[in-house]
Order: structure tokens, then C-alpha cells, then sequence
């Protein structure tokens, strides 16, 4: 029970120092500045050149688009500490690596979801102009919350392995890119292959929560790829500890 509480309480602090760190960096600020830019002209463009007041574009894109700016926020989170040196001075302290891990998690997971939570403010002109079926609207934001808690467990791996942000951040790019893209390059492929591509495909499971239907096949494949790439992160700071 105690040794629970202490593991509890490391990643409390971890988190929360993950947490202010987000609040005063300056890539933060930029990744997200240019997160909301990029959604916002998706959004818009939808709204006054094609007189839609809807989010279904901005749903379509948002995989292709969080699998480039979820890797930007969360490349630092190791890898910085590995370059500076700080995270030998962490792992020396009686603390497991379960627990550093979830607290970095768990930080770069809200910080995914403060990146996410202006483009809200879109819901304001879809009731105000148009007549919203609030079903794919709450689907979409609930599979944006999945496909964030993924891409964050892949974005901590990837600085995990790595000293360098820049190769950190390619690295989860690469990997939330295919997961992204790998059931769009089907036509030509067998039927099994075609099968397994939409099995792991990230995009094919979103877009089945986005539509307002709730798969329980969907909710277990986000939360079996978070905690895969979780327990990956575990095990290469077990092997850099050792």
C-alpha cells in the first residue's frame, strides 16, 4: 500500500513539472499557434467557400494534422533530459520507471488535449449558421481524445530512444503517419491484407467513432496502442537504467 502511495505521489510530481514546463516553453506555444492556424483555415475554408457550417472536413483532416503536431509537443519529453543529462540525475533516485513514464505521459496527454480544446470555439458558428447533428460531432471529439492518447504514447517512445528532438519527433511522425495513411493504399492488395491494413489503421478507427457510433472494437484497439507503446517506453528506460 505504501510503496502504491509513493508511486502515486512520483508521478504527481512528475506530472505536474511536466505540466509547467508545457505552460513555459515557447515550442509549446508555437506548435499549438500553428495547430489551431492550420485547423482554423480547414474549418473555414469549409465555412465561407463552400457555405458549409459543419466540422466534418476539420474531422476528416484532424488524423493527418495530429499526426504531425502531437510529435512536435511530446519530442522534448525525453529526449531533452537525455541530452542535458537531467534524466541519469531522475533515474538515480528511488523511483521506478512506471512511474516517471506515466507522469510524462499523462502530461503530454493533457497537453494534447490544451492544444485541442480552442478549436471548441468552432462549435459557435455551426449552431449559430447551421443545424449540427450533435451525434458526429461528440463522436469526433471523443476519437480525437483516443487518437491524442495514442499518438502521445507513440510520441514519448519515439524521445525515448533518442538524445535528438529532430530525430524523436521523425520517428513518432513516421509511425503515426502509417497509421494514419495505411488502409488509404488498399485497391490492388488481397483481401486479408486489405483486412489487417484496416485492422491497425488509426484513421479507420477514428472515422468509425467520428461518425457517433461507439465500437467497443474501436475504444479497445486506441486504448491497446497506448498502453503497447506505453509499456515500450517502460522498457527502454528499464534498459537505459540498467
Amino acid at each position: 500500500m505504501a510503496e502504491n502511495k509513493k508511486s502515486k505521489s512520483t508521478t504527481c510530481i512528475i506530472y505536474k513539472r511536466e505540466l509547467k514546463a508545457y505552460f513555459t516553453s515557447p515550442t509549446a506555444y508555437i506548435v499549438t499557434g500553428l495547430y489551431l492556424l492550420i485547423t482554423g483555415l480547414v474549418f473555414f475554408s469549409s465555412f465561407y467557400l463552400y457555405n458549409r457550417a459543419e466540422l466534418r472536413q476539420l474531422f476528416g483532416l484532424l488524423p493527418l494534422i495530429l499526426s504531425f503536431f502531437v510529435p512536435a509537443l511530446t519530442m522534448r519529453v525525453f529526449a531533452e533530459e537525455r541530452r542535458s543529462g537531467s534524466i541519469e540525475t531522475l533515474m538515480t533516485l528511488p523511483v521506478s520507471e512506471t512511474s516517471v513514464v506515466a507522469g510524462k505521459y499523462l502530461s503530454s496527454f493533457v497537453s494534447t488535449l490544451i492544444m485541442i480544446a480552442p478549436t471548441l470555439f468552432y462549435l459557435l458558428p455551426v449552431c449559430i449558421f447551421g443545424k449540427p447533428d450533435f451525434g458526429p460531432i461528440v463522436g469526433g471529439y471523443l476519437g480525437t481524445v483516443f487518437l491524442c492518447a495514442c499518438f502521445a504514447a507513440i510520441g514519448i517512445f519515439a524521445s525515448s530512444v533518442t538524445k535528438n528532438q529532430i530525430i524523436a519527433f521523425f520517428l513518432a511522425w513516421v509511425i503515426c503517419i502509417v497509421l494514419t495513411m495505411i488502409d488509404q493504399f488498399l485497391i490492388f492488395l488481397p483481401a486479408p491484407i486489405v483486412s489487417f491494413c484496416n485492422f491497425i489503421s488509426a484513421n479507420a478507427h477514428f472515422t468509425s467513432i467520428a461518425r457517433g457510433i461507439v465500437d467497443t472494437r474501436d475504444i479497445l484497439y486506441f486504448v491497446s496502442l497506448a498502453s503497447l507503446f506505453f509499456v515500450m517506453t517502460v522498457k527502454a528506460e528499464q534498459k537505459a537504467r540498467a
